[in-house]
């Protein structure tokens, strides 16, 4: 558990640092990343985010005077990173937030798009996820970072945010987040049961998952699954395609705000607006806690395959329920993905 958090005493002073602290903060790097990101829904600000704490750790060593560990004090540090930034910059959102019915599969549907930083971002899994731990813990910090549970995240106030992932994510006690937030027990415990209140309200949110209160099977009759996906895809199969999907399955491809419905109006999308994806190859990753592709896309130069997309799906009674598929190619370098792949 978390020792209690010190008041956070950042100043510009520089110091002489110990000759261990760098490895010590480079400790807290990946679980400071996942807690960035589920509060600001996105891979970029959220290492942005850390990297920004760890600089103020630096410079603000004198302010640490050892009354309480390395990591309250850190997470202290990111929480004030975050809360501004979310000030600066508003919530994170998918399509699905933005309209409350689905589009036509139409290409005049691509008319509407919004900015890249209005959109919730995929986070591949070995930036955030323990190395190495309890399966049981390392479960639930998968269900905390799929991609339905931090957009819900987002439609909660800043500080409710906070606390809960404080709470119920990490498993802080409600003294502890009150020194944090410089706050009341009382405070912290009536924002926690807010903020659950509202998760619980999302219908796509298994916020007892999320949060331990019971655990998931993963991968279980899902690997299959997978591969009919790249066999289907690769070879624009769309009746092998179709067979995949779950009824009710959806998919949105941000920055377009249009999101699709239905099996049926799918594959009218892929064989119509879509069909230039005929011939791509798919790359495995896993992204939020959940199975995902990066699409390489015919069109480059001597016929190379160049990034196009990210394909994170998440998967539903051995059907695939929902499609995301990320059109912000800066996501391949961010992520290590190659720049290319050779033609077929």
């Amino acid at each position: 558990m978390p020792a209690p958090a010190s008041p956070d005493r950042t100043t510009t002073t520089t110091t002489t640092l110990p000759a261990d602290l760098e490895p010590r903060l480079a400790e807290h790097r990946r679980e400071l990343t996942g807690y960035c990101y589920r509060m600001l829904g996105s891979a970029f600000d959220a290492e942005d985010a850390v990297q920004e704490t760890m600089l103020r750790a630096w410079r603000s060593l004198d302010g640490f005077e050892g009354r309480s560990s390395l990591r309250s004090w850190l997470y202290r540090i990111a929480t004030n990173v975050c809360l501004t930034a979310i000030e600066t910059r508003g919530r994170r959102a998918r399509p699905m937030d933005l309209s409350a019915a689905a589009w036509e599969p139409v290409e005049a549907s691509l008319a509407a798009r919004q900015p890249e930083d209005t959109w919730l971002e995929p986070m591949v899994d070995s930036r955030v996820l323990p190395a190495a731990g309890d399966p049981a813990d390392v479960a639930v910090a998968r269900e905390s970072i799929r991609l339905a549970f931090v957009a819900a995240l987002q439609h909660l106030p800043p500080r409710q945010r906070a606390v809960l992932i404080l709470r119920d994510v990490l498993r802080w006690r409600a003294e502890e987040v009150a020194g944090l937030l410089e706050t009341t027990t009382a405070s912290v415990n009536s924002a926690l049961q807010r903020a659950r209140a509202t998760l619980a309200a999302r219908p796509d949110v298994d916020l007892d998952a999320a949060t331990g209160a019971r655990g998931t099977d993963l991968d279980t009759g899902h690997r299959e699954l997978l591969e009919r996906y790249v066999r289907a895809f690769e070879s624009y199969d769309m009746d092998a395609f179709v067979a995949l999907l779950a009824e009710d399955v959806t998919q949105n491809m941000p920055p377009f705000e249009m999101w699709l419905q239905g099996p049926r109006d799918v594959v009218r999308w892929m064989v119509g607006p879509g069909r230039a994806c005929r011939g791509s190859v798919l790359v495995r990753l896993d992204v939020n806690g959940s199975p995902a592709f990066a699409q390489y896309k015919p069109g480059g130069a001597g016929g190379a395959l160049e990034p196009w997309a990210i394909h994170a799906l998440e998967l539903r009674d051995g059907r695939i329920r929902r499609i995301t598929s990320f059109l912000d190619t800066r996501l391949f370098a961010h992520f290590g993905l190659p720049p290319r792949q050779p033609p077929r």
